[in-house]
């Protein structure tokens, strides 16, 4: 194999061309269908530190006390992250914005959702909180409220010099050092060690669909990009992703910046004020956005983004081969902490998954031989 070859990325069939062995996943009949991400629920440990970290990375404090902090966007979501105090910190899940006519008694009968009190809600409105089949709490939330969006900059992209198209003359490019404003709370990443009924579940449950599959060699599904079902408006190419893993936790949420000038400056506020810097500044391949990743003190990971693609609903799925290089399209290499280090506790979880029939020896095998092969050999 030549450079060249190795530098191609990996096919994407649409789905009514995909190889016959490849799995496809089953769409259910949704119950509802999300029409918005809201916020994501988090516990801390020490609130105040989990407040600096998220000024530094862009979200603005709607409000703060012993017990819970608010934050949102430069949007008019009134939320776009709730944290609460907590002896540990962790994920604690997601809430969606759903029509209002979703059938809340239905949810409450079959699913065992648990009525939502509207002064738990930021914003307001009316909903129910249910449990995923990882134990994450689900938010379906109507009649939410909103608020006066902030100003943002004019995005700069828009008159860039480029080959062939001088769009800029007698002007200078200067954008302000400052933290890059997030706009709004663009998707999350879950692993999960059940990843059949999670997929399934969340289908059912907010009407998310498939945009691409990645497969393993055998044809089974390892991650999915799903996007919201909002008909012929334009989705985020993803809102929810889940990946197959060992043991199921949040991998990764992402955050949506103005343009890739915000991104950068925004990494230079977030050096300055001493955070850790995990990944980028990149392009996804799957998704194409430009992106930026940065760990907070717990070690949770927060991305901003830029530039991203949006389907209709008509946009048929695509199966594409799964590969460590197909991650990202251009950037430094991958972070070897983006996959599971190999340890006597994951060869433990691994065996026991094994006994509860739940995975085999041979795709055990495969997963393994597909990490360990080399994203960009030449780096």
């Amino acid at each position: 194999m030549n450079t060249t070859e190795k530098l191609l990325a990996p096919p994407e069939y649409p789905a009514s061309q995909a190889p016959q062995h490849v799995t496809k996943l089953v769409r259910p009949t949704p119950w509802q269908k999300a029409t918005q991400l809201a916020f994501l629920r988090f516990e801390k440990k020490d609130l105040r530190e989990a407040e600096r970290f998220w000024i530094d990375f862009g979200l603005l404090t709607v409000s703060r006390s012993a017990e819970q902090l608010v934050m949102r966007g430069a949007g008019t979501e009134p939320a776009i992250l709730v944290a609460t105090k907590a002896e540990q910190s962790r994920f604690v899940g997601s809430a969606f914005v759903v029509p209002g006519d979703t059938d809340f008694a239905r949810l409450e009968r079959e699913s065992q959702a648990k009525p939502l009190a509207a002064s738990r809600i930021p914003g307001g409105g009316r909903g129910v909180a249910l449990q995923d089949p990882d134990g994450n709490d689900l938010w379906l939330i109507a009649d939410w409220g909103s608020v006066p969006a902030l100003p943002t900059r004019p995005p700069l992209h828009g008159e860039m010099n480029v080959l062939g198209d001088i769009r800029r003359v007698n002007r200078t490019v200067r954008s302000a050092i400052e933290p890059a404003l997030v706009g709004r709370l663009g998707h999350f990443v879950y692993q999960t060690n059940n990843f059949a009924a999670m997929a399934e579940w969340y289908m059912r449950h907010i009407g998310i669909i498939p945009t691409d599959v990645q497969y393993l060699e055998d044809g089974s599904p390892i991650v999915t990009f799903f996007r919201l079902d909002l008909g012929d408006l334009p989705a985020d190419h993803h809102t929810f992703v889940l990946a197959s893993a060992l043991e199921p936790r949040y991998e990764h949420s992402a955050w949506e910046v103005i343009d890739l000038d915000a991104l950068g400056q925004g990494q230079q506020i977030m050096h300055t004020r001493g955070h850790e810097h995990f990944w980028g500044i990149g392009r996804h391949l799957l998704g194409s956005q430009l992106f930026d990743y940065w760990k907070d003190a717990d070690g949770f990971d927060f991305e901003h983004y830029t530039d991203g693609d949006v389907f209709t609903a008509d946009h048929e799925t695509r199966y594409v081969p799964f590969t460590t290089g197909s991650i990202w399209a251009w950037g430094d290499d991958a972070p070897r902490e983006i996959f599971p280090a190999k340890s006597l506790g994951l060869v433990w979880r691994a065996l026991k998954l094994i006994r509860q029939g739940r995975m085999s020896f041979a795709k055990l095998r495969l997963i393994g031989k597909t990490l360990d092969t080399p994203a960009r050999p030449w780096l």
